[in-house]
């Protein structure tokens, strides 16, 4: 089993760090035969006046050449019986182990102003992070949520690091930044990003379910400035928008006050959308006098953009299509081994009136694999062959083992 990836996650809800840290190691290393080459580790912004000793505690228990984690507003795992558990504002720590033959590790601390010019060439970039492309490194990035440069730092990694996959989320559970934590082997930071690069037998697959659903046709951007769309379909945009939903169902309309947003279309050939195909952002306001609509992001003319709605109910129906769609199209290759959940802190309880729900749901299509994660403050993930921080989005991050056919085909 020693040439075999193995992964294993351990969730404590003791109100004792020194009982939590003890019981997740405890059922962690019990789970793998073989040593740990890497560690990922969630705690509860319930402990946030201890977040300095978790390091200390688990190097007491614990030998693992690589760990990186952060805090968190609620914390994801699994129980025994092999059920997850999603653990909101309460204490509870999440650990991951896995052991990973064949796969190279490295992990690092960026923080904001050590980052390239963006129109700097793809070595700068290289460089900051110590990897080369050739070996087409797998991220796992985990961001102080008063971080500057998160979006900078995502797209010049998608630019030096084509075909990479990057999957995260930024610390939460505080409002300053001395109430966030993020680690990195034996450091604790306050600021900037901690990562993980992984290179090898690894193969990363993601779901990002964005939780919203499509209303009426797509629409094309015929002018625009910036994140201010100034005519759609050659129409004021605040006209188009009326019209949409005056053709609403009653409870849609109510919906639109409070959760309409815009989906851009991340692939500009697709003839025919469908719901997974957008990048879902903020409508955050109209003028009415010109009737222009500012959006959460750039937006240029010739781009195609559609209304969404969110809900719960959306939610729940985006993900089921998603996993439902993955599950499809992954036949055949190497068996997931280990999940990862990256999920906003507006999901959860919050959205779906009952705990658990995404890593349940999830669950149901992977069911013997072991799962952890957390709620964050924003999600890391790609849409369309790009990387970018998500809201109210959950993330999921599929891991297996390369197998011989996947090598030779990458070679």
């Amino acid at each position: 089993m020693a040439d075999q990836m193995q992964w294993a996650n351990a969730l404590s809800t003791h109100h004792s760090l020194e009982a939590a840290v003890t019981d997740v190691v405890q059922q962690a290393v019990s789970s793998l035969t073989a040593p740990a080459d890497l560690g990922l580790v969630f705690i509860s912004s319930a402990f946030t006046s201890e977040y300095s000793r978790l390091l200390p505690l688990l190097a007491e228990k614990l030998s693992v050449p690589m760990l990186i984690g952060c805090s968190a507003a609620g914390v994801i795992g699994t129980k025994s019986g092999n059920k997850t558990q999603e653990i909101e504002s309460e204490p509870a720590i999440s650990l991951t182990l896995a052991h990973l033959p064949g796969v190279d590790i490295r992990a690092f601390h960026i923080l904001g102003d050590q980052l390239p010019d963006l129109d700097s060439s793809p070595d700068a970039w290289i460089d900051l992070v110590g990897v080369s492309p050739s070996s087409a490194p797998q991220f796992i990035l985990l961001s102080s949520a008063f971080a500057s440069g998160t979006n900078d730092l995502l797209q010049g990694l998608d630019f030096a690091y084509p075909g990479s996959v990057i999957v995260g989320g930024q610390a939460s559970g505080g409002f300053v930044s001395d109430r966030i934590a993020l680690f990195c082997n034996n450091r604790l930071y306050r600021q900037g990003t901690v990562g993980l690069a992984l290179s090898g037998d690894i193969v990363v697959e993601t779901i990002v379910a964005q939780g919203c659903r499509p209303i009426g046709e797509p629409l094309q951007v015929t002018k625009a400035e910036r994140n201010i769309i100034l005519e759609l379909d050659e129409q004021v945009p605040l006209v188009v928008l009326r019209n949409l939903i005056s053709s609403l169902s009653e409870e849609e309309k109510m919906l639109t006050q409070h959760s309409l947003f815009v989906g851009l279309a991340m692939n500009e050939f697709k003839l025919s959308l469908k719901q997974g195909d957008f990048l879902i952002r903020n409508l955050l306001g109209v003028d009415p006098s010109a009737g222009a609509i500012a959006i959460g992001d750039r937006v240029r003319p010739g781009q195609r953009l559609q209304f969404h709605l969110r809900d719960a109910q959306a939610s729940a129906e985006d993900l089921e299509f998603l996993l439902q769609e993955h599950h499809e199209q992954s036949s055949g290759g190497s068996s997931p081994m280990a999940a990862l959940m990256f999920s906003c802190v507006g999901r959860g309880v919050g959205l779906y009136g009952k705990p658990d729900f995404d890593s349940q749901l999830f669950k149901s299509y992977f069911q013997d694999i072991p799962m952890g994660g957390y709620f964050c403050s924003g999600e890391i993930g790609p849409v369309g062959g790009r990387t970018f921080l998500h809201g109210y989005t959950s993330v999921f991050a599929i891991c297996r083992q390369r197998n011989r056919e996947q090598v030779t085909g990458d070679r």
